[in-house]
């Protein structure tokens, strides 16, 4: 589940860097340790709601946009950037025929992919390639064994906040 933030609680929201090639060009197969460290995983919890609609239809990659009441435990915690995680009942790597705006979604976010960065356009097809390209980092870290947090009771208690 690739994720991003924007709006810092605890302070001003820095610059993203500028995508370059050699950052590309650098990117790992998979992020973070082999197992979760603190901070993650990160819980998030929110009714699904609209975001400005270029995910879809700019770039091929649907995404659950999460209300900011729901994101302090991430953003106090972590910079913005891109992340990787399991969803609850929904997962932004499938296909899906309908929207699903209205409907609750868990999430635990279990590390970080890279750092947010400014592209020269809008919709480039850098851009779409990072995200390919983390669809992929994402995918292949989630299938290390100390990953398995599908079965997460955060998952299957509905009364857990």
């Amino acid at each position: 589940m690739p994720a991003t933030h924007k709006h810092l609680l605890n302070g001003p929201l820095r610059p993203a860097q500028i995508q370059t090639q050699s950052f590309r060009a650098n990117r790992p197969s998979i992020a973070g340790p082999d197992v979760p460290e603190p901070p993650y995983p990160i819980p998030l919890e929110g009714v699904v709601q609209r975001g400005f609609g270029r995910g879809s239809k700019d770039l091929g990659c649907p995404t659950a946009n999460l209300p900011d009441e729901s994101l302090p435990d991430m953003v106090a915690t972590v910079e913005p950037g891109v992340y990787y995680g399991y969803a609850q009942e929904i997962h932004i790597m499938h296909k899906f025929s309908d929207d699903f705006y209205g409907y609750n979604m868990r999430a635990l976010v279990l590390g970080y992919i890279r750092p947010e960065l400014d592209y020269t356009s809008r919709v480039t097809e850098a851009l779409i390639e990072d995200i390919e390209i983390d669809k992929k980092v994402a995918l292949a870290s989630l299938a290390r064994p100390g990953y398995k947090y599908t079965l997460d009771p955060f998952f299957s208690n509905r009364n857990q906040a």
